[in-house]
């Protein structure tokens, strides 16, 4: 555990972890988006059919904004590389996503990613590890930056002083706090998951038995296996570009998932949304056990002039 008397969190949080590549073509990219339910009800669907097929002679599909968080998939398995870290990775829960999006993803490419971790926190039974992960196009421009932050059980207790030991290389106040308004929201997206969206999201990476295995999710304490967080966020962010952006992916600057509660694969979820200047605040629950499942918010380059 993290807390053994050979971990050093000066040493973890200096840790230089190799470069890693991401290769993926226009197949991956459609693969993404039928994981994250575009066309599901309607394979006509004009809102997005242009992330599976090249729509009205379109040269290349378009990408949705959310496949950015694919790239940094392999950060987190790499905090095992860190010299006094032993962990139990099926201990690990992902509490959050953040990110930034500074030009639209390519159909198709080689991305390069440089990951760092950003951000330790002790708090007693636990750990809280934030790893950023910036990602590069061939051209060697700046693409998109990913920031997972992950609940580390029985990690924390490392601290050598009276006060927990707390890192964290960004700004406190860069990703703000989610207040889900009290007003009725400006729209409603209501989306049903297939009993097989999580075997049909993890063709796209993410691997985790707890998506698939039965036996894997019932000793993880849930009745069968449970819908991949990320796959939620792209349900959530799908919506607001269908009801807010009226179809344009390229309106989403950055986008922030605070994962709340699990989804089981064939639940309902509703997606309401609320404007704030050129924020959408976002809240996802689920229509069958009415439990909220996500909250976040996603800001935009700007507001189109049709709503």
């Amino acid at each position: 555990m993290a807390n053994s008397s050979g971990f050093n969190p000066e040493v973890f949080i200096s840790h230089q972890f190799p470069e890693t590549t991401y290769t993926y073509n226009e197949r991956d990219a459609a693969i993404y988006a039928l994981g994250v339910g575009a066309c599901a009800r309607d394979a006509l669907d004009e809102n997005e059919l242009k992330y599976l097929y090249h729509k009205d002679g379109q040269q290349f599909i378009q990408v949705l904004p959310t496949f950015a968080a694919l790239v940094s998939l392999e950060s987190i398995p790499n905090i095992s590389t860190i010299p006094g870290w032993q962990y139990d990775t099926r201990l690990l829960l992902h509490g959050q996503q953040y990110i930034e999006i500074y030009k639209p993803f390519p159909s198709s490419g080689c991305i390069k990613n440089k990951s760092s971790v950003s951000g330790l926190h002790d708090k007693g039974k636990a750990a809280i590890l934030e790893v950023e992960t910036l990602s590069y196009d061939e051209s060697g421009e700046l693409l998109c930056m990913n920031r997972a932050t992950t609940y580390l059980r029985g990690a924390g207790g490392f601290s050598t002083s009276s006060h927990p030991f707390s890192y964290s290389k960004h700004p406190t106040n860069q990703v703000s706090a989610v207040k889900i308004p009290k007003s009725q929201p400006f729209a409603v997206f209501e989306d049903c998951t297939h009993p097989s969206q999580g075997l049909l999201y993890r063709l796209s990476g993410d691997y985790n038995p707890l998506h698939s295995d039965p036996l894997f999710a019932e000793v993880a304490g849930f009745s069968r296996p449970i819908l991949h967080g990320l796959c939620t966020l792209g349900f959530a962010v799908r919506a607001i570009i269908r009801c807010i952006c009226r179809g344009d992916p390229n309106m989403v600057k950055s986008i922030l998932g605070r994962f709340l509660l699990h989804v089981y694969p064939g639940e309902t979820l509703i997606t309401e949304m609320w404007l704030e200047g050129s924020r959408v605040v976002y809240q996802v629950q689920v229509k069958e056990r009415k439990r909220t499942v996500l909250s976040g918010y996603v800001d935009l380059n700007r507001l189109t002039s049709l709503l």
